[in-house]
């Protein structure tokens, strides 16, 4: 395995967690020659069970058995299980190493890696990606945090390029992952019930994209927010950076000239007008900039980079247009799970909005979004098993404010506050799994609600 010495003997791995990362890293496990014992504390589907099986890959669900568990040389802990949770605290204190999936699939490939993160947009970003590949014919794979697991594609065979999302969440449980181009999109407050509560954690964390970087890496990164440029002034960052900017000229990186996008790399300028960007708004403009900027460092063609922005169809659940209902529009962002997210969902609605909002709290600050309520949102629709500090709030920000605690009612009383001409636009700003399995199964009973009606 690179990156370890070998053993003499098999080297015993487990898993934990078997969700899509976790059965990836027992497949790319078992192909390299350890054995492999998966552990699930919930229910494992029939299909992942049957796929061990058929692997003879030996596991366990509904519980962990730490006897086991505590029999291994390398764990590979699913991003979902916390870095303080008292099983992995237990694991760590007997000398044993955790490492989150990436890292594991990173240990048995050479291949080039594209990798992404942010607050938002970073599923944009990697999507626009590999649509600009998928146009250039370029060798590569696409996913990590979406879609397959990087294991999962490095257990399916070779390929010249791999293109990730990650997380916050799967960078924690790095050692040695080092990715030729690192983006880091954004940070604002997310997930701070994982970090307790303290924003410079989630900072540290997303920052850990380019820890192993070195002089012949790039890190494209927002060079307006000041959170990653702070970082960067406190980090010995060896790689070479890349910025691009909504708000200023540079030198080097991209920028805005004249409502064109301009990327100055390797003394090449791309230049290309918004407006013919196939997605709009100010967030997806600075989205482009960061493909468009990974792909020319790839020596991917300028005209290759321009036909893929103007005909690039967006992600699902993210400001998707469903129907028009009356001449009322209805948008479903689903996608939208914290604070910066939907301040971009509010700040391009142009017709009164009636919002629905809501799930579980992440530590949010809701105060960022006042001015856009006051300008833009005629009525609020709370969906969630406690809308307390929605309520608080914002109930001073708009007339009306209605309660629900399904998606179905939800979309009625939406239906009832809208007139024609408005929009009704679901961008949560929270969490899903209070009333929903994820973001994408909000979504989906979103769409199904509104064409029910």
């Amino acid at each position: 395995m690179k990156g370890r010495h070998p053993h003499t003997k098999k080297e015993r791995l487990v898993i934990l967690g078997g969700g899509i990362s976790g059965m990836g890293a027992a497949m790319l496990g078992a192909q390299k020659g350890c054995d492999v014992f998966l552990s699930e504390g919930g229910d494992l589907g029939s299909d992942f069970a049957k796929a061990l099986q058929e692997q003879s890959i030996s596991y366990e669900s509904g519980s962990h058995s730490m006897e086991r568990i505590l029999n291994a040389n390398l764990v590979v802990k699913s991003p979902g299980i916390p870095e303080d949770a008292a099983m992995v605290l237990e694991i760590k204190a007997k000398g044993i190493e955790v490492i989150s999936e990436i890292e594991f699939a990173a240990r048995f490939t050479d291949e080039i890696i594209i990798a992404v993160t942010g607050a938002n947009g970073k599923t944009t970003v990697t999507r626009m990606i590999d649509h600009i590949f998928n146009l250039a014919n370029l060798d590569h794979t696409t996913g990590g945090n979406i879609g397959k697991s990087f294991a999962q594609q490095v257990f399916e065979g070779k390929s010249a390029h791999r293109l990730l999302e990650v997380s916050s969440f799967q960078l924690d449980g790095i050692s040695s992952f080092k990715p030729h181009i690192a983006i880091i999109l954004n940070i604002t407050p997310d997930h701070l019930d994982r970090y307790d509560y303290k924003f410079e954690n989630y900072v540290a964390s997303k920052m850990r994209i380019t820890q192993h970087q070195d002089e012949n890496d790039y890190l494209i990164y927002n060079s307006d927010d000041s959170a990653i440029t702070d970082a960067i002034k406190q980090l010995d960052i060896k790689a070479q950076l890349i910025p691009f900017s909504m708000e200023k000229d540079l030198r080097v990186g991209a920028y805005l000239y004249n409502n064109e996008i301009h990327i100055h790399t390797h003394n090449s300028l791309f230049t290309m007008p918004i407006q013919e960007l196939s997605i709009k708004g100010k967030h997806n403009t600075a989205n482009a900039m960061a493909a468009s900027t990974a792909s020319k460092l790839l020596k991917i063609r300028k005209e290759t980079i321009r036909q893929s922005l103007t005909s690039f169809e967006g992600v699902e659940h993210r400001l998707e247009r469903v129907l028009k209902i009356n001449k009322v529009q209805y948008i479903n962002d689903s996608k939208a799970t914290n604070i910066n997210a939907t301040y971009y969902a509010l700040d391009s609605m142009e017709q009164p909005t009636v919002w629905i909002v809501g799930g579980v709290d992440k530590g949010n600050d809701y105060s960022e979004l006042y001015s856009l309520v006051n300008r833009n949102v005629k009525a609020i629709v709370c969906l969630g098993e406690d809308n307390s500090k929605i309520v608080e709030a914002f109930g001073n920000c708009v007339e009306q404010m209605v309660e629900t605690s399904n998606m179905e009612d939800a979309v009625r009383v939406a239906y009832k506050l809208a007139q024609p001409g408005d929009t009704v636009l679901l961008s949560p700003a929270c969490a899903s799994f209070d009333l929903f399995k994820n973001y994408e199964d909000r979504g989906r009973q979103f769409k199904n609600a509104v064409r029910g009606l």
